[in-house]
């Protein structure tokens, strides 16, 4: 029976993550980041008491923290002998503490651990497969504890992230999305990180007219200038609509953060006033949109500025 969604008023103070090495215990970790909660990763136990006190903490107190997720593996070393303990002592603090325990099959996990090529923590030269049954062994007692176990043997990364803000976000509310508008110049090299990308190459080119070549795509000038070409509000347009369509789909799948870059030849005058231009409308449409202009500043040399080489002779 699949547990019931979390709202704002009943969310957990503290949810412990914990489980088999190689379940999903970081893809887990991103998502609750995501969702608001401060998160620590490879928590030691010992520190438990210490987040207590700042869970527990009056508003008024600087270093409040309102929810937490913290990371607590196998890793550690007093887990297992400690963890019951200290669990059942943050509950007579009266702290809403939830357990979520990541599994997933002996043939995943190894199929996992081998493709990432990392040693398991449990590892004793005896092999993958003891390693993995001898942690699964040792942390049967912490399964008993968890509030909800959570198999990811048929999960990818996205599936089990889209999973969990399902699960745990506020009153069901989706993730917000926050929009990256990236322009660069072709010239100096594509970034490296964009979900989308935009090339706007086939513009009419402010470089090439002289009185506007020194400003930028951010200069009221040069706006004016492609804002009379016809083909400018055309690509505007279309691009619009195509981002209008297809934001919704990539929060609807749980992403939180994505990069759309607008390319042009030197980032310096078509991919700034689209880029600047796209935000606008994103934002008008509620989006939580802002533009990064990476090349604006990138002085771009015309050919009679490039120095000759000198032939040797």
């Amino acid at each position: 029976m699949p547990a019931a969604k979390h709202s704002r008023d009943n969310a957990p103070d503290i949810m412990i993550i914990t489980g088999l090495s190689g379940s999903g215990m970081t893809s887990a970790i991103n998502a609750f980041e995501d969702l608001g909660y401060f998160c620590v990763d490879n928590m030691p136990l010992t520190l438990l008491p210490t987040f207590a006190r700042l869970v527990r903490a009056a508003e008024d107190e600087s270093g409040r923290i309102d929810r937490a997720a913290l990371v607590i593996s196998f890793r550690e070393g007093h887990f297992l002998s400690d963890f019951a303990e200290q669990f059942k002592e943050l509950r007579k603090r009266g702290l809403n503490v939830s357990v979520l325990f990541f599994e997933a099959s002996d043939a995943i996990l190894a199929r996992r651990f081998s493709e990432t090529r990392r040693p398991h923590p449990a590892e004793r030269g005896k092999g993958l497969p003891d390693a993995i049954r001898t942690e699964r062994e040792a942390m049967k007692r912490v399964r008993a504890l968890a509030d909800e176990v959570v198999d990811t043997s048929d999960h990818t990364v996205h599936s089990l992230r889209k999973l969990l803000l399902d699960r745990f976000s506020p009153k069901g509310e989706a993730v917000a999305l926050r929009v990256q508008v990236l322009s660069f110049g072709h010239r100096f090299g594509a970034p490296r990180e964009m979900e989308l990308l935009f090339d706007v190459r086939h513009l009419p080119n402010p470089f090439f007219v002289q009185n506007l070549r020194p400003f930028t795509g951010a200069d009221r000038r040069v706006v004016k200038y492609l804002k009379d070409q016809p083909e400018v509000e055309e690509t505007l347009r279309r691009f619009t609509d195509l981002l209008y369509y297809l934001l919704p789909q990539y929060q609807s799948e749980g992403k939180s953060y994505l990069t759309v870059g607008i390319g042009c030849t030197g980032g310096r005058h078509r991919s700034v006033m689209v880029a600047n231009e796209l935000t606008k409308r994103l934002r008008q449409a509620g989006f939580d949109a802002h533009a990064v202009h990476r090349d604006m500043r990138k002085t771009v040399m015309t050919p009679k500025q490039k120095p000759r080489r000198k032939l040797k002779p």
